[in-house]
Parts: C-alpha cells; structure tokens; sequence
C-alpha cells in the first residue's frame, strides 16, 4: 500500500475487483509478523452490485450442475441400456439353447422334415420305438390332432419303416392344416384292445408350428394359459426357504413366455411390505366364520393378493412356528384355512384359472378341497399342479394331494427318482416329473451385484475373483493366499446338509495347504456349540487359513460365492439345491455329494462329458458318492490338484461354470408343457 500525500497517516492500495465477487475480505500487516485484522473478525467490503453479480453467478453455477446431472444422467442411463440390452440378448441365447438342447434329447426317439413346421405344407415325421416303451412292436401307429388336441382335424395313421443314416426308423407324412399352431400326437401300437402307448409319460408330444392362420388371414397363436400359484411363501416379501424362490422366479419365467400368473399369498403382519407395489385394499369375501380382507400388489412384476381373515390367525409375528405358540392354532390348520380360503377368493371373485398351481404340504389341501367342494359349484375350469419341496414334511397331506391333483412335480430329476418307491408318492408315478429348479440370473450376477467390490463377467472372470478373494480375506481376517486354493460353504449347519464331510474337509482342505471360509448356523444348539468349538480351535492353529462366520449374513454369502474357489456342498440328500447352482454363477466350482438335484446339476470334471453333452454343457465339477471321509475325499483331492497342477484349466473350468444357462428358461417351459397335461 502506498502512503498517501495528506496529513492523516492513510495508505490506499488499488485492487482488482473480479466480476463475480460480492464481497471484499481483507487484513492488514506491516509485512511481517505484526496485523490488523479486526480482532480477529478480519475486514469485509461489500461490492456495489453484487446481488446481480450474484445471481448471474448462482445461475451460471446452477446451470453448470444441472448440465453436470444431466450428462451423468444420460451417462448412467446409456449405461443401464447397454447392460438391459446385454442381460436381453443372454437371456435369448439362453432359452434358443435351451430349446435347441430339447429338441436334440427328443432326437433319439423322433425327428421331422424340415425341423420348423409350417402351417399349409406338408411334413414328414421319422420315429424310433426302440427308445420308447413301443420297442418291439411289429406296427406302429401315430395318434394326434392339432392345436393341443382342439382342432376339427384329427389323424391315426400307420407308419412305414425305412432306414435312415443306416438306423430303423417309423416313417409317415402329413398335411399341416393352414390354421395350425402346434402338432400333438401319441404313438401306440394297434387298435386292439390292450394295445401299447407311448405318450411320453402322459405329457403327449407336442411339436410348435409356424405361419398358421384363420379364415380372415388373422395369426393363429396358442391362447395364454391363466395360472394361479397358492402359496404360504414368497420371495422377497415372505421367504423362509427356497420355496419362496421358486414361486417369484417360476411366475415370471412362465409370465415371460406371455401365460398370465398370479400368486395368493397370506397376508403376514410380518411381510416385507416395503417390497410390495401398488398395495391396496380389494374386495373382500365372507367365509369361515370371520370376513376375509383381501389386497392386491406387485411382487418383482408378479401380480399377488393377500388374504387378511379377521380371526388374526397371520398376525402372530412369525410365518412358521405357531405350532410352539400359546395359541389355539397350529402351522397346519393355520394353512389348511388359507388354502381354503384361496379358492373362496377365487370363486367369488369370479376367476377360472387354467391351473391352481399347489406348493408342499402347506397348500396340499387345496387339491382335494377344489375337486371335492368346488369343482362341480362355480369353479369348474382349473386344473390342479401340485409341487413337492421337500417330502420331509406333511406326508399325509402330499399323498393326498397327488391323488387329487393332475400332474404332481417335484424340484429335480434325481430327487423325483429317489423319492418314487415312497408311500406318498409310489402309486402316482405316472402323473410325477422331476423338474430342475432354476435361479433368477439378474439377481445372482456377478456384473451387477452391489455387495461385490468389483463386478467381473465370463471374459474377467479370473481377475473379478481375485479382487473378491482379496475383498473376502480381509472380511474374514485371513492372509491372502493366491496361490493357493480358497474353499468356500455356505450351508444350515444341520445334518442333511452333511455336517461330518463338512468338518472333515476342513481339515482336509488345510491339510493340503488350502484355505476355508464358512458361513452358516445351526438350528440346533448343540450342533452350533460345536462348529463353535471348532472355530476357536481354528483360531490357534489356521488363523490365516480358515474362518467361520457362524451366522448368516446376505452380503457376506455373495462374496464368498465370488471370491471362493470351490465350494463345498456333501449334503445327504438334496431335493434342488441352489449354492452349487450360485457358486457357478460366479465361477465358483462345485464339490458336491451325488444325490438330487446336484447329480442333476453338476458334472464329474473327469467322468461325467457324455451326461453333460446330452444337457447341451460340458464337465463343471466335481462329485463323489457315499457318506465317508474317504468319499469326499475322492472329488476334493481332484479339484484341489487340478488347481495346483494346471491353474490355467482350473480357471477354464471356472469360465465354464459361468457359461452353464441354470436360469428358469427351460424349467419354465417344461412347467407351461405340465400345465398343458394337466388341463389334457
């Protein structure tokens, strides 16, 4: 500052005034340690036409973020298109592969030219009856119609035999109707009585045509099926186990495919309400003595409606359990209420449903109940599907519900055949089909899952995992051992999940220089003391190699999917099972007992290529049978080894298990396929 010319000691400094600034901020020194600066307060001037300035520069500052939110809006909705686009054209290619590989299994059995009928055009079917129960037949006759088995046209013809790339086949031709849309057909194996069928297990062959229209040129399409799934759980608002999985994730496969799907839920007072859409209030019903409250919402785009009876008996803060309650109803008369109180709603509300699809012992009684109180009062039209679950439970009621009902199912191939000489089930084999149960990929996947660090796809997957591995190590408070396998369980601590093998391979897997990470409790107390006592043994001797979480913890279970890599799964018995299903998902490789739906799922690395070609997939594991240590010890030393000994096809292997299609893209169109048997 320059002293000024006058008699009173005043300096005066000429400074810039930036045409943004509103305010002055200064102090004074002598240029050195000395200032003035108010007390502490420093000076402040205000700028004449600052407020102008400062909205021209609050504007230019708003304008500037709302570009910035803008363009990252664009930005994150660019992005999500391409992922949605993404997710799209996988789920495609997965249901074109799914149907391809049933096309391929039926080969063995019939073929036609050309492989895609056409309404109007003539075809030629080539059948083989020594794959079907027709083997040895002197004739062979083919049986159908057309459109599901409503069409005018019917046909009974009898086919020729010719070789065809030096294989007998039974030959015959035929004239498509020009309003067709499907082929349906039986073979048998003459006229007389007590002649043969091959029906394919009561289900009929159906074969889809293309180009059918009506006399007015209009397309002629298959009618949407309307299916209404009864059930006490519901994913993710009402969820105990995988019964609530199966429900959500089945009823928008099936809604995928265009059939209509609704699902009849109790109303809990224990509901995740805030994952419910659009909940209101409907009209309600009188019956059981009390008036029935009824509401409707969205669930994950599932249309479901509630029932909320006024006897409170689902307002006791638990799903399961009353049975242990002080109060005068049971988990069963509890759900036997509901089920009935479904088809009530049902028939006032005036709906007829193509099919009521029925779940475990739970709703077991709706079977029965339609065909005895309903069926011939208003509600004519539905067709019963039950589903078992689980045969541990409500046995009498399954038994009576695969009498009454018109197809039953259950959740795998190889439960369906293990379970078959039961009591329950024994005497309605020929009504029974084991379909794989599915996982809902947009949920289980690695490219988009928030409680991952990074998310990784088939073509990253080794560095994805590795980032998970180190994110997984440090959660468990264990080295970071790269080099060396990570083997993950993720289980109920409870004897059908195999609890021995599991304890056993823990040690095993240390011994062999691997690390362990396990997530899981137990129902049972002293089960829990005891995985507990091991965990502190753990502690002192494996600290850096092996931690047990004994709890359950949702985002602790996706990161052990991803940054595993093996996991474990020696249950006893498995109706489904969906962590090896999971762990593939991420490219985790399973270790797993042969029993249910793994042996149906998971194929033996070294043993098992031609059962994985026929489902259209190549080895993505490892199995054992038997109930010792030396069993597991068989599949566990396998995958172990090839980790150590060729870690470039151990991650191969692991890009494999991420290829294999386990979404609902084929078990939902085998289920629209028992649907239509069920209404035959």
């Amino acid at each position: 500052m320059e002293k000024s010319t006058g008699a009173d000691d005043t300096f005066i400094a000429t400074v810039d005034v930036p045409a943004t600034a509103a305010v002055m901020d200064f102090v004074f020194s002598d240029g050195g340690a000395i200032y003035d600066n108010a007390d502490r307060a420093d000076f402040h001037a205000p700028v004449r036409n600052a407020s102008q300035k400062l909205e021209i520069a609050r504007m230019s500052s708003v304008l500037q973020r709302f570009q910035e939110i803008t363009t990252a809006r664009h930005a994150k909705e660019k992005a999500d298109k391409i992922k949605k686009d993404k997710r799209d054209k996988a789920k495609a290619e997965a249901k074109a592969k799914a149907q391809a590989v049933t096309l391929k299994q039926q080969e063995h059995v019939l073929f036609t030219e050309p492989g895609q009928l056409e309404a109007g055009k003539i075809m030629k079917l080539f059948y083989n009856p020594n794959n079907t129960s027709l083997k040895g037949s002197e004739r062979v006759f083919i049986v159908g119609s057309w459109n599901r088995w409503s069409h005018e046209k019917t046909f009974k013809l009898p086919m020729t035999e010719v070789l065809v790339k030096g294989e007998k086949r039974m030959e015959v031709e035929l004239n498509i109707p020009t309003d067709a849309y499907m082929m349906d057909f039986v073979f048998s194996n003459g006229n007389h009585e007590g002649a043969h069928y091959d029906n394919r297990n009561n289900m009929d062959y159906h074969i889809p045509v293309i180009g059918g229209k009506d006399e007015k040129g209009v397309a002629v399409v298959e009618k949407p099926l309307h299916v209404v799934s009864v059930s006490v759980e519901m994913a993710p608002i009402a969820k105990v186990g995988g019964l609530g999985d199966v429900v959500t994730s089945l009823g928008l496969a099936v809604q995928a495919e265009g059939h209509k799907v609704e699902v009849v839920l109790p109303k809990y007072d224990v509901l995740k309400y805030d994952l419910i859409e659009d909940l209101k209030e409907e009209e309600g019903f009188q019956w059981g003595g009390c008036y029935n409250h009824v509401f409707s919402g969205t669930v994950e785009g599932v249309k479901t409606y509630f029932i909320d009876p006024d006897n409170g008996m689902f307002k006791v803060g638990m799903i399961y359990g009353t049975d242990y309650l002080e109060i005068p109803l049971t988990d069963a008369e509890r759900f036997g209420y509901f089920s009935r109180a479904a088809l009530e709603w049902m028939l006032q509300s005036g709906r007829q449903p193509d099919i009521i699809h029925c779940h475990d012992w739970q709703t077991a009684p709706v079977a029965k109940v339609y065909w005895e109180d309903y069926h011939n009062y208003g509600l004519g039209n539905p067709r019963v599907v039950f589903t078992i679950h689980n045969l541990d439970f409500g046995q009498s009621l399954i038994r009576e519900a695969m009498d009454y009902s018109q197809i039953g199912t259950t959740v795998s191939r190889s439960y369906a055949q293990e379970i078959s000489g039961h009591d329950s089930i024994s005497h309605q084999l020929q009504k029974f089909h084991g379909v794989v149960n599915g996982i809902d990929p947009d949920i289980w996947d690695p490219a988009n899952d928030k409680c991952l660090p990074v998310s990784y796809e088939i073509d990253t997957v080794a560095e994805g995992k590795a980032a998970c591995r180190a994110a997984l190590c440090s959660r468990s408070n264990i080295s970071n051992k790269s080099d060396v396998p990570l083997i993950g369980v993720v289980t109920r601590l409870t004897h059908q999940k195999g609890i021995h093998l599991i304890k056993h391979a823990i040690f095993k897997a240390l011994e062999r220089g691997c690390q362990v990470v396990l997530l899981g409790s137990a129902p049972d107390p002293n089960v829990q003391r005891e995985f507990e006592d091991m965990a502190n043994a753990l502690k002192q001797n494996h600290f850096n190699d092996a931690a047990l979480h004994l709890y359950f913890d949702e985002p602790l279970s996706h990161l052990i999917y991803a940054g595993s890599d093996m996991i474990l799964v020696p249950s006893m018995f498995e109706p489904c099972g969906l962590s090896q299903l999971i762990a593939m998902r991420y490219g985790t490789v399973p270790v797993v007992r042969r029993t249910g739906g793994l042996a149906d799922t998971v194929f033996d690395y070294d043993h098992d290529h031609a059962k994985a070609e026929w489902e259209g997939m190549t080895p993505n594991g490892f199995q054992f049978d038997g109930t010792e240590a030396h069993d597991i010890d068989y599949a566990l030393n396998r995958a172990i080894d090839l980790f150590y000994n060729d870690i470039e096809k151990f991650h191969a292997l692991q890009a494999n298990c991420m290829s294999c299609d386990f979404s609902w893209n084929r078990p939902a169109l085998d289920y629209i396929e028992l649907y239509h048997a069920a209404r035959k």
